[in-house]
Parts: structure tokens; C-alpha cells; sequence
């Protein structure tokens, strides 16, 4: 059985040339009387130039070669069966599946654009839950309470934060690094994480354990600087595409509510 979706899309392909649809359509090449319309190359091309190669006689000529062996092979493949092979047919059916919803939800995203409005008032929004400050961190992570206030016990008889953590902490990615974190503003953390470090002073540890659904940690404030906020037009692009996203899986979203699904 073929575990390949080129065969599908071959499939799809030699659909295509068979469909009355296609019949009259300026023949690029004819493969063993079967007609590869020049529509379809000319769609290569434009999906070439979208990836930034420009128009050339150069590329035509590449892109109907490539036609013209996919035509091939899609007969040769015909020839042995593999059009009636069932997991050709579903592979097949699935690829059609994502050209059309492919399609469909360019067409959605264009005829519902994000307005500049929504885009403002949603950096704004950032901006707000940004916050002024970052803040350099590092935490010990450990599976108990118990565990963490012994590390505080520690610390408070002059212990060493990182040596500890490159000891004993059950978080790989900062244990090695002494336990440190990139800097971050309060957003990114877990609640009950932010909440602690948001009380300490620059150079100060928690002085009990702080749960969070990765265990407990004990954390050290390092430093602490204004935010740089990058501009509007800076991340107009970022923010565009998240709301477009967004509003495209809450109409998919709203459909499926509407669906009789069984």
C-alpha cells in the first residue's frame, strides 16, 4: 500500500486532464493523446512568482517539463492500478479536501480584512498586559514543598542560588545556566510564578516555596529594567496575522456549533 500523497496529487492531476471541464483549454503538451492545459502550467508559474521567481521562458519550460513527467508517471501509475488502490482514493479525496478549504479560507481572510482600528486597539491591549518592566529571573524547580524550603533553609546560611540549582533542579533547560531565565516580562510566567517575583527586590529570593503545576520553585530576582515596547507598525504585521487566525477558527468554530455531527 502506498504511504505517499505525491501519488495522490498525481492522481488529482490525471483527474484533471480527463474532466470536459479542462477539454477545450489551450493544450501546453499532449502526453499519449491526453492534453496538459496550458492553464495549469501558467498557475505553476504564478505560484513560482509568488515564492519570488520571476515570468522567464526559462521557467515555462522547466515547469511543463515537470508537467510533462507528472503526466507520465500518472499514466504509468493508472497502468498498474493504483487509481483503484483505496488508500490512493482517500489520499486523494483528502488533498482535494485541502486545496478547497486551502482556497476557501484565503477567500475568507480577504473578504473579512482586519480593520486598523481592531489592529490599534489591540496593541493597546498588548501594550497594557506588557506592562512597564522585564525582569531577569532564575528558580529552582523541585518536586516537594519539603524540597524547596530545605533549598531556602540553604540559602539563608549563605548557599549558593546557582550551585544549588545546577544541583538540584528538575528544570534541564536553566539547572545548567544556574538556574537563570531569559528576560521576561510577568505575562510569560504562571501566575503564582509572576506573583512572587513581582514582590521581590532586586538581588532577594522567595522566602517560601511557590507551587505551580510544575512543582515548587524557589525564586531569585536578578535585575529589572524598563520595557522597550516595539512600535505599532512594528508589530502591525504579527498582530494582523494573530487576529486573522483568530477570527478565522471562530467562524470554524461557529460552523462546527451549527453542524449536525454524529
Amino acid at each position: 500500500m502506498l504511504k505517499t500523497g505525491k501519488f495522490a496529487a498525481l492522481a488529482i492531476l490525471s483527474a484533471l486532464a480527463v474532466n470536459p471541464a479542462f477539454a477545450e483549454d489551450k493544450s501546453a503538451a499532449m502526453v499519449n493523446g491526453v492534453s496538459i492545459p496550458q492553464a495549469r502550467v501558467d498557475m505553476r508559474v504564478k505560484a513560482s512568482e509568488s515564492q519570488g521567481q520571476a515570468d522567464s521562458p526559462e521557467l515555462r519550460k522547466a515547469i511543463r517539463e515537470d508537467m510533462i513527467s507528472l503526466e507520465v508517471l500518472t499514466q504509468e501509475a493508472k497502468k498498474t492500478g493504483l487509481d483503484k488502490d483505496p488508500e490512493v482514493i482517500q489520499q486523494t479525496e483528502l488533498a482535494k479536501q485541502s486545496v478547497l478549504v486551502s482556497t476557501f479560507v484565503q477567500n475568507y481572510a480577504k473578504s473579512h480584512p482586519i480593520s486598523e482600528d481592531q489592529l490599534k486597539q489591540e496593541y493597546n491591549k498588548l501594550k497594557v498586559n506588557l506592562g512597564t518592566k522585564e525582569y531577569k529571573a532564575r528558580h529552582i524547580l523541585v518536586e516537594t514543598e519539603d524540597e524547596a524550603k530545605s533549598i531556602i533553609a540553604q540559602l539563608g546560611k549563605k548557599g549558593n542560588f546557582d550551585r544549588i540549582a545546577k544541583t538540584k533542579s528538575k528544570d534541564a533547560g536553566s539547572a545548567a545556566h544556574g538556574g537563570e531565565l531569559e528576560w521576561a516580562v510577568p505575562g510569560n510566567f504562571v501566575p503564582p510564578f509572576a506573583n512572587a517575583l513581582l514582590s521581590l527586590k532586586k538581588g532577594s529570593y522567595t522566602k517560601e516555596p511557590v507551587k505551580s503545576q510544575f512543582g515548587w520553585h524557589v525564586i531569585k530576582l536578578d535585575d529589572e529594567r524598563d520595557l522597550k515596547v516595539p512600535s505599532f507598525e512594528e508589530l502591525k504585521p504579527k498582530i494582523q496575522q494573530r487576529l486573522q487566525q483568530q477570527s478565522i477558527q471562530d467562524y470554524i468554530t461557529d460552523l462546527r456549533s451549527k453542524a449536525k455531527i454524529e
